[in-house]
């Protein structure tokens, strides 16, 4: 006898076989508590090293790639949890919906680093901002921040519609995340577009690699932003690839993947960027003083002065 929950909740007691083609099941695997447990303890440490640094440094725009590391920490906290009960809808919508949005508070910031970089770039380089970058400098933050909270709601509004716990809205649930994860990729191909663009157009201006007055090695940033960009734009495509293959699809079978292209790839962005952390070139920014992005850096004695000193001081 077949039961319909399309419309109607899924009870308690409804507990189909985990490899049956044809009903939809939290997990098909009973979840690792050991695997959620080691990288619990990764994120964990690696959250608090860049909480650390955040604080040290004053770089307070790195503070949603903090929310994004916390968030992996619950996620798989969730995991555990279900590991005891996978049929509990409650921890599994809990790690999905964290372990899908965290990577988006990651990228907030990945942002924020590059239109920072182009400000000191421009500063000492005295050539207009928009000579190395497509997109005006006031506007890098705003269009690739606005796409990432576009992905950001998709996301968690899909996860948010599972929760119903009915058949329909499980399946709307996941298109709509699907919707999310495709304007996630989007914005990143265009972030690393820009990436791409900068790197050329600053080296063809011949910028020396170690911006006068200061310790900040733009060359080490832009392959950072690299890394970390890359990392996060696999970990999407397959989080993309997961989802169309719905929830009888073998990457959902197999739980190794998600710890291999979701798991691993987020922690490897977190030790990446905090190898090459770029929240000094935040604090230094705060020393600049009239500076003109769209043309070029003031350069009368008054202002230049005052920022070549604290920017030559800063430590």
């Amino acid at each position: 006898m077949t039961m319909d929950f399309t419309r109607r909740q899924v009870p308690a007691d409804y507990h189909p076989s985990l490899d049956d083609p044809n009903a939809w099941v939290p997990y098909r695997y009973i979840p690792s508590v050991a695997a959620a447990i080691i990288f619990i303890i990764c994120f964990s440490l690696a959250t608090g090293f860049h909480i650390f640094k955040m604080i040290k440094l004053r770089s307070w725009f790195f503070t949603p790639f903090v929310i994004g590391g916390l968030m992996e920490i619950i996620g798989y906290i969730g995991r555990v949890i279900s590991h005891n009960d996978i049929w509990s809808l409650g921890p599994y919508i809990i790690q999905s919906i964290l372990l899908l949005i965290a990577p988006a508070f990651f990228a907030a910031s990945i942002y924020m680093t590059l239109r920072r970089l182009i400000i000191l770039t421009t500063h000492y380089s005295h050539v207009p901002s928009k000579t190395f970058t497509p997109i005006p400098i006031k506007w890098i933050s705003r269009i690739f921040v606005l796409g990432d909270v576009a992905a950001f709601l998709l996301q968690a509004g899909g996860g948010g519609i599972q929760a119903a716990a009915t058949l329909q809205s499980l399946k709307i649930g996941e298109d709509i995340i699907i919707a999310g994860l495709f304007v996630q990729i989007a914005f990143f191909a265009v972030f690393m577009f820009t990436i791409v663009t900068f790197h050329l157009r600053v080296k063809r201006h011949g910028v020396a690699v170690v911006l006068p007055g200061t310790h900040v090695n733009w060359m080490k940033l832009v392959w950072m932003l690299y890394a970390a960009s890359g990392l996060i734009m696999v970990r999407s495509v397959f989080r993309v690839i997961e989802y169309l293959m719905g929830n009888d699809g073998y990457l959902l079978k197999h739980e190794v993947f998600l710890y291999l292209f979701d798991a691993t790839l987020m922690f490897v962005t977190m030790i990446v960027v905090g190898v090459w952390h770029p929240g000094t070139i935040g604090h230094l920014i705060k020393d600049l003083k009239n500076v003109d992005l769209e043309m070029r850096p003031v350069t009368s004695e008054s202002d230049s002065g005052t920022s070549n000193v604290a920017l030559t001081n800063y430590k």
